[in-house]
């Protein structure tokens, strides 16, 4: 294992304390490093809270500040936070608006939030993602796992909350951003989380793992490496399927990369993916690339496909301000 590490045990805390100083204008630390927050916080508005393990850079810290999260729980890597950092994140950041908690669809991380739901005082929601079309259930979810597009679903409910509005419209729109949402991964290599030291499953020269998760776990199926407008196309047909949009409906494209894969190639994917949803009669309205929910070094890529329409798009449009996002 090659890694720029010191110590296994301080991996986590000391990459923490490097980016609460590379951001000090955006976020800061909060006690015991349990949460990342706002700089600036605005009580009067609803207070996004989300979290997960880390190893997903730079999900979900890097997307705290304005027009997104107040607030992101770090739990060690591939491990859910827990109670305690979300109530202490929720209380720090907390406003008469609400809390609304953001949470992907992983038996940890659903269950550590709701434990944290009842334990805070105040007004509390949330909000679950599950836009994972590869497999109805896996290694740590029942139903579809919640992958890239929590981004798009933190983006625009954040957008919203910015915007004034109330704790029952932003689950409303969440849950309506969710609903309208769809990705696949695909990996190329495994991951190597620091503690194992080894990869975490083991893929030929001439493999590839259609529909993998963002741990790691399995996906569809294992299969010989194939040129990318191949592995576009099963991408894009498994989520044109799922979400059976109307011909001509908008849409967002975010090719997602897992941490190894070149930007270099993500334009790539890009590419065949937008061709071949075009072709499907979906138009891409809006697009993001680059590595935003990652897989620590894993090599590969998600396709996701967001649904649009005037209210959605216009927020999506929002500004905003964080150490990943800015525009």
């Amino acid at each position: 294992m090659k890694k720029f590490i010191n110590s296994v045990d301080g991996v986590l805390a000391e990459s923490l304390d490097g980016f609460a100083t590379a951001h000090a204008d955006l976020v800061a630390l909060g006690p015991e490093r349990k949460f990342v927050r706002r700089r600036e916080l605005s009580p009067r508005k609803v207070a996004l809270v989300s979290g997960g393990g880390s190893g997903h850079e730079p999900l979900h810290a890097g997307f705290v500040g304005y027009g997104m999260l107040d607030a992101a729980c770090p739990g060690q890597v591939f491990t859910s936070p827990t109670p305690d950092q979300i109530v202490e994140a929720a209380q720090a950041v907390a406003g008469d608006a609400g809390v609304l908690f953001i949470v992907k669809n992983y038996a940890g991380d659903r269950m550590n939030f709701e434990m944290a739901a009842e334990i805070a005082e105040g007004r509390m929601a949330t909000i679950v993602t599950d836009d994972d079309v590869a497999v109805e259930s896996s290694t740590h979810s029942i139903g579809r796992r919640g992958v890239a597009g929590t981004l798009i679903v933190e983006k625009i409910v954040g957008a919203a909350a910015e915007k004034g509005a109330d704790l029952e419209g932003c689950v409303a729109l969440g849950e309506r951003v969710n609903a309208r949402t769809r990705s696949m991964g695909v990996a190329l290599t495994s991951c190597t989380v620091p503690a194992a030291g080894t990869p975490t499953f083991a893929l030929g020269e001439d493999e590839m793992e259609m529909g993998v998760g963002i741990h790691g776990e399995p996906g569809r199926r294992r299969v010989k490496l194939e040129r990318a407008d191949v592995i576009a196309d099963e991408m894009t047909t498994a989520i044109a399927q799922d979400l059976d949009a109307r011909d001509g409906a908008e849409a967002l494209l975010l090719v997602n990369g897992f941490g190894g894969t070149p930007t270099i190639e993500l334009y790539l994917m890009y590419n065949a993916a937008r061709r071949m949803l075009e072709k499907r009669g979906l138009r891409i309205a809006r697009s993001l690339v680059g590595s935003f929910v990652t897989s620590l070094d894993m090599a590969g890529c998600s396709l996701t496909v967001s649904l649009l329409d005037t209210e959605t798009t216009a927020l999506w449009d929002h500004p905003v301000r964080t150490a990943a996002l800015k525009w």
